[in-house]
């Protein structure tokens, strides 16, 4: 037995180690001390510190609150726009698109000029002046075709003058231009493509020509009995309307003085 306990097994002998090596700590250090439950109370909120309550609202008898409650059978809903959710036809997207990009990206001078048309009064008194000067139209025109006819017929010489009137046409307009006829050129600011009369203001200020850009080719055409019109000329007015023709000159903002005295 003696020797047993002096050499005692090999699992005897880990246990042993364990018993005698490695001590257990200290129930103290382990767990901490646990607290009285009579401990310090905190203060209470002071009454000024608290919120003060919210002021009641005066209600007015005479309107009674009557809520609306717009579940199954109740009121009906408010109604909602749509417009986020309507399809719109291609022209109308491209326009808007286009009107977009105008905002957002950098627009030359040549093109941005398009976009500062002339004042709603002094383009009233152009469209006056150019009122006064409509070619005629196709029942003007065969009137003075029969009274021709007419007096051919009866051996008389029938005297038709060249009759003073606004000339259309773009082509007709650049030639006018090109050769100092014109007096004075009204330009669209709607045209599409607007490389069409881009570079009209440029000439026009090469050939010394009074010109004005005005909202509305359907306006323009309107004048010459067209849909539209991308420019317009005149070329000679009579002596009683002089006065509103140089009238309009200095209210041009593109105002030439070489051609007033004209």
């Amino acid at each position: 037995a003696s020797e047993g306990l002096r050499n005692p097994p090999p699992f005897k002998q880990s246990l042993f180690f364990v018993r005698h090596l490695v001590r257990p700590h200290p129930p103290n250090s382990i767990m901490p001390p646990k607290k009285s439950a009579g401990g310090k109370k905190v203060a209470p909120t002071p009454s000024i510190a608290k919120k003060a309550a919210a002021p009641v609202k005066a209600v007015n008898p005479l309107f009674e609150k009557r809520p609306k409650s717009f579940g199954i059978g109740g009121a009906l809903p408010p109604k909602k726009p749509l417009n986020r959710f309507v399809k719109w036809p291609k022209y109308v997207r491209l326009q808007r698109q286009k009107r977009v990009l105008q905002q957002r990206l950098k627009v030359p001078p040549a093109l941005n000029q398009f976009t500062k048309a002339l004042d709603k009064n002094t383009a009233g008194n152009l469209f006056k002046l150019m009122m006064k000067y409509r070619p005629e139209d196709k029942a003007e025109k065969k009137e003075r075709l029969l009274a021709q006819a007419a007096a051919e017929k009866d051996g008389k010489t029938f005297e038709s003058k060249k009759p003073i009137c606004v000339k259309f046409g773009l082509n007709h307009v650049t030639y006018l231009i090109e050769q100092g006829k014109a007096q004075l050129v009204l330009i669209a600011h709607d045209v599409d493509p607007i490389e069409l009369v881009v570079w009209l203001p440029a000439l026009c200020r090469k050939m010394n020509v009074p010109y004005a850009i005005v909202k509305g080719k359907a306006r323009l055409g309107a004048l010459v009995h067209q849909k539209n019109a991308a420019a317009l000329a005149i070329t000679a007015v009579k002596n009683e309307v002089r006065c509103l023709l140089t009238f309009a000159y200095y209210s041009l903002p593109q105002k030439c003085a070489t051609t007033v005295g004209r």
